[in-house]
């Protein structure tokens, strides 16, 4: 069980480690003015000078890819930190699949909504290369290999220890049935009682209302009176 567990933690840091290497291969193509050029999704994320047609042109930063990016660093830095602090087991595959998500909506949607092509001219064409894809698969992976890691690694804890304690899905199972039970000690108001206090409320926040144009009134005719003597 430990020698799966160490295979998931090394397949997690490898699919977070392919994620972040994948930034820097060809990631879209753009035909502006006749002249076909290729971009890496780090040079969209981050902005970068390219030369098109003989000219410098500087590329605009796409927010959306840029954000992937320091998501997939976090979630490759907190992978590699949990050899030694464990804690960072939980976090990493957090990150991971707000990462994934995000470039899999980034691949699966149109081009021209999360690359920023306004510097350039006469774009008449945007396509994702399938690293695009690949990208998005890689850190879906990642997610899966970290949270089996934290899964076996959590069981492996529990089955040790000697104080009764219990794994995550058993806890989780725990949780939804305490949930559950205390949602049924819930007593609701009738329609009545809710209708009455909808009316206590607006009455005070009308009179609350009208107590602080007021005050905002004489406070605004006095300053009025100062400011002419």
């Amino acid at each position: 069980m430990k020698i799966v567990n160490r295979i998931c933690q090394i397949l997690a840091l490898v699919f977070g480690l392919a994620t972040v290497a994948l930034f820097f291969f060809d990631f879209a193509t753009l035909v502006t003015g006749g002249n076909s050029v290729n971009f890496i999704a780090a040079q969209l994320g981050f902005g970068s000078k390219v030369e098109v047609a003989g000219s410098t042109v500087d590329m605009a930063r796409s927010a959306d890819i840029l954000f992937c990016f320091w998501m997939a660093v976090i979630s490759l830095v907190l992978s590699a930190f949990s050899f030694k602090a464990k804690g960072l087991r939980y976090a990493a595959p957090g990150f991971g699949i707000v990462t994934a998500i995000y470039l899999l909506v980034i691949a699966l949607s149109s081009e021209w909504k999360f690359i920023d092509t306004r510097p350039l001219k006469d774009v008449t064409s945007a396509t994702y290369t399938p690293v695009a894809l690949i990208m998005a698969i890689a850190a879906f992976l990642f997610v899966i290999a970290a949270v089996a890691y934290l899964l076996i690694d959590d069981y492996i804890e529990v089955s040790q220890a000697k104080n009764g304690a219990l794994t995550i899905p058993k806890r989780l199972v725990r949780f939804f049935r305490d949930y559950k039970s205390e949602v049924k000690k819930i007593v609701w108001p009738s329609f009545k009682e809710v209708l009455r206090n909808t009316v206590i409320v607006l009455i005070m926040c009308a009179i609350i209302g009208v107590i602080i144009w007021l005050v905002d009134f004489g406070l605004g005719q006095l300053l009025e009176l100062i400011l002419g003597a």
